[in-house]
């Protein structure tokens, strides 16, 4: 799974715990970024959404940095 997440950011640029979970059917997200980080430079940023009851939310994405 580690390597699906490697290849999904290098692909689309950037993972979130949305994406992980429908195109990957991964629901720890957090802890293959942990270990990810051991290797790589991954970097993350807070970012705001809607949730389906129009609340505000946050969440994060990932990114290889350079």
């Amino acid at each position: 799974m580690k390597n699906r997440i490697l290849n999904y950011i290098k692909e689309f640029g950037s993972i979130t715990t949305l994406d992980a979970f429908i195109d990957l059917g991964c629901t720890r997200l957090s802890e293959y970024i942990r270990q990810l980080r051991l290797e790589y430079n991954i970097l993350d940023k807070w970012e705001k959404g809607t949730n389906r009851w129009g609340e505000e939310t946050e969440y994060k994405r990932y990114w290889l940095g350079e």
